[in-house]
């Protein structure tokens, strides 16, 4: 996606993260008191100092009526929160909420300490109503209001936490487990990759279906849109997804939320609003999949219309196109290429030699590049990791339409020699796209239609279905299957690009 990003340093590091010392303080939700990693006043730092980065690394949507949408149905949840009662401790109930419509396709959702709470454009694609929404985002209120960040960073002090940050996320980066740090700070990142227990993910699904019920929401909406997960799961037959990744099994969830509702029905609030008619006209033409104007790969090469360049890939190299980079990686994951703007540069001189010129790092050979048509600099040079890896790099800026690129291409220094014309072929391949076709893609958008007949799911479904999404992801997306059967004046997402 490629959005501009200030520095960048070889991104093989081990952080070592250790709570100083526990805080004792009252639990919003249970009112009790307890040991938590940080204090309140803490987490309200750390949630303030991420929130900026997380934008800039994921990218936030830009729908101003959806992100209006979504804000003000979280502060609608928020009002009937432990957050915001008579009898909450006025730094909890004073403190200041944001939700944020993330601009990515991963179904997902997550909070971070102080009031920080985000859903992606791809969860509120699987989302079929407003009562649906108002589960997810209680339940992302209640990770924070019971705060269980900082009660899971208490629990795991008695140890250093090391968390080793590699360029490709869950997979391994020169035989080190790789975890995307997002270039947040080391107290964030612990936050973030703290994993929550069940028990956690238990509470926060009775606080979610607790504050859309007192809201009068038809809080057992939110089982439907915990099958979708699961039928998710099952489709990729991978882990489910990363919104569950330490949550209870999906099938537990979809009968203990309508169990949940009934007993706040019991409770004397009558659950009736589900405004799926709200909620479809707001999502309607929403972005559905990964965004093509914002770079895509086809065939061997990584096209980006929105800056109009492009560059080969390596045959059988992965491409994993982020906000704020773009990551190549071998199939054997020891040799990886990262191209990003460098905002702070003046040139593609300045880039290549800021980058060479930091501790740790031996420059072998730099000069101006010689073969670009554009104005560019290289260099190689070998560095050492922390655990001893010796690494060959080649580090390559080039000057394009205002920007400064900058390619940092590494493995390891045996292996340098027989990948450098792979690092050669992708930087030299640098240029201009001129194909129109690929200028003017636009993205797929998710059209709400009301139908105007019965039939199947299936037979709504145009013929041909762009960028590769099947039929089978979009009976999901809308929480039926391809033989349902739909009737007159139903609604359905539909894509169109």
């Amino acid at each position: 996606m490629i959005r501009l990003l200030s520095w960048f340093s070889i991104p093989i590091l081990i952080v070592s993260l250790t709570v100083s010392a526990c805080v004792v303080q009252k639990n919003p939700v249970s009112g009790k008191s307890r040991a938590y990693g940080y204090s309140w006043e803490k987490e309200l730092q750390i949630g303030k100092e991420a929130d900026g980065q997380i934008q800039q690394q994921y990218g936030v949507y830009d729908d101003q009526e959806v992100r209006n949408y979504v804000e003000e149905l979280g502060q609608e949840v928020l009002s009937v929160s432990h957050m915001r009662r008579e009898n909450t401790d006025p730094k909890y109930k004073n403190t200041e909420f944001y939700f944020r419509v993330l601009n990515s396709p991963v179904v997902n959702a997550f909070a971070l300490p102080g009031g920080y709470v985000y859903i992606t454009r791809g969860l509120l694609s699987h989302l079929n109503n407003e009562a649906q929404l108002a589960v997810v985002l209680g339940h992302e209120i209640g990770h924070v209001a019971a705060r269980h960040a900082s009660q899971r960073a208490f629990e795991q002090q008695v140890g250093q936490i090391a968390l080793v940050g590699g360029a490709i996320a869950g997979q391994e980066l020169l035989g080190l487990p790789g975890q995307d740090l997002l270039n947040l700070g080391s107290t964030a990142t612990q936050l973030l990759f703290l994993q929550y227990g069940r028990d956690d993910e238990r509470e926060s699904d009775q606080l979610g279906v607790e504050y859309a019920a007192m809201q009068h929401y038809v809080a057992a909406e939110g089982a439907d849109f915990f099958t979708s997960l699961k039928r998710l799961s099952d489709k990729s037959g991978q882990n489910i997804p990363s919104f569950l990744s330490t949550h209870p099994e999906p099938g537990e969830r979809e009968k203990r939320i309508p169990q949940l509702a009934e007993e706040w029905k019991e409770k004397g609030y009558e659950q009736t609003k589900i405004n799926k008619d709200g909620y479809m006209n707001t999502i309607d033409g929403i972005i559905y999949g990964n965004n093509p104007r914002e770079g895509f790969t086809r065939g061997n090469v990584f096209y980006h219309p929105e800056l109009e360049f492009q560059f080969p890939v390596p045959t059988g190299w992965q491409v994993i196109n982020e906000p704020t980079r773009v990551i190549l990686a071998n199939e054997d994951g020891n040799a990886v290429m990262i191209m990003q703007i460098d905002s702070e540069a003046g040139g593609a001189q300045q880039s290549v030699q800021n980058f060479v010129s930091q501790e740790g790092i031996t420059v072998t050979e730099q000069s101006a590049a010689a073969d670009s048509d554009l104005p560019a600099y290289e260099a190689t040079a070998n560095a050492t990791t922390q655990d001893g890896t010796k690494l060959g790099i080649y580090v390559y800026g080039i000057e394009y339409g205002g920007n400064v690129y900058r390619f940092i291409s590494y493995t390891t220094a045996v292996q340098f020699d027989s990948q450098k014309s792979n690092f050669f072929a992708t930087t030299d391949g640098f240029r201009e796209l001129t194909d129109s076709d690929i200028l003017g893609i636009q993205p797929v958008r998710l059209q709400v239609i009301k139908t105007d007949r019965s039939g199947t799911f299936s037979s709504f479904l145009p013929e041909e279905l762009p960028m590769d999404i099947t039929a089978e992801e979009l009976a999901i997306v809308n929480q039926v299957h391809l033989d349902s059967q739909i009737e007159q004046g139903q609604y359905l997402k539909i894509p169109r690009q």
